[in-house]
């Protein structure tokens, strides 16, 4: 797949099928709208292109508004190449570009500057200055300028209408299974370990501390949850804590620990990636470093019970 972030340098060709959006987690209804984008530019013998933005709008339009992501760029790319992807082409979000009308965009960027055969929207998708672009708008344009419009319609999963929204929630409540239902696959981040207060030592359970990739990725509700955790390419499973340490600190920043089941290798300055597997509790104050390492052992044996369920 091919990323780009200037628009000069592409080709025209009017061969093209396009989608745009901040496809924010890449989840079950993107998909449906990326795979029709795959195989229309299939049986046109064309190109596609993902036409995406950074940074999110929303950071953008709405003051001090931070928007937690659910996928960072990075997180992005190896997810559109499996799906078929050609083209990521990456556009600078700025208060000036938002200023544009649908009908600005369309024609400077993809009629005059990329080509395009078709459009893949999905069923509420808008853009443009004041959200004035949207399926009817499109097909307006492309009667003007020569382009079809496809509709992707909404994919519902257990009564819920799949969007980045439903799983931000899901998250938000620490209800992994159903964010990983609307996303179809396991929520994951990636981070370097680093060095911590080496207190998961003291206590019999070593941890690698990770620094998550990313300021603005989206983490799920504090507690502790059953990961699979890649090192060096390998998968180890773990338990993972997101926290602020109630039993040691009074307050600080909420920090993610990883306790890796049956390792002891040191990893420090590494990058690894965290799949979540299954939320195990809430995170609790204990009365003693005892009574913590205690339940970290219940912790251990109930992930291991999950594991053992697992497939």
């Amino acid at each position: 797949m091919e990323i780009i972030y200037d628009l000069e340098k592409i080709e025209k060709d009017e061969k093209t099928v396009i989608t745009l959006g901040t496809f924010d987690g890449i989840h079950l209804g993107h998909r449906k709208i990326l795979e029709m984008l795959v195989e229309k530019s299939a049986a046109l013998g064309g190109r596609n292109m993902l036409v995406t933005f950074n940074p999110h709008p929303r950071s953008v339009l709405v003051k001090d508004k931070k928007v937690r992501l659910l996928n960072t760029l990075d997180e992005k790319i190896p997810i559109l190449e499996s799906i078929g992807v050609h083209n990521l082409l990456v556009l600078n979000f700025t208060k000036e570009f938002s200023q544009k009308t649908s009908y600005e965009f369309i024609k400077e960027y993809l009629v005059d500057k990329i080509g395009v055969n078709e459009i893949v929207i999905g069923y509420d998708h808008h853009f443009g200055r004041g959200r004035d672009g949207n399926e009817s708008a499109l097909r307006k344009m492309g009667d003007e300028f020569g382009f079809k419009v496809s509709l992707v319609e909404a994919v519902c999963i257990d009564n819920i209408t799949v969007s980045s929204t439903a799983i931000r929630n899901a998250l938000s409540e620490g209800d992994i299974l159903l964010a990983g239902k609307l996303l179809g696959r396991r929520y994951s981040f990636s981070g370097i370990v680093v060095h911590g207060d080496k207190r998961g030592m003291d206590l019999g359970f070593p941890t690698a501390n990770i620094e998550v990739s990313g300021e603005d990725k989206f983490l799920p509700k504090i507690g502790i949850y059953l990961v699979k955790i890649n090192v060096e390419e390998i998968n180890y499973f773990g338990l993972m804590s997101i926290g602020k340490r109630p039993t040691f600190y009074e307050s600080g920043d909420v920090t993610t620990e990883v306790y890796i089941m049956n390792f002891s290798k040191e990893i420090y300055g590494q990058n690894v990636t965290v799949n979540i597997i299954e939320r195990i509790r809430d995170e609790e104050k204990f009365s003693s470093a005892d009574e913590l390492i205690t339940q970290m052992k219940k912790d251990e044996e109930i992930g291991l019970e999950i594991i053992n369920n697992l497939n």
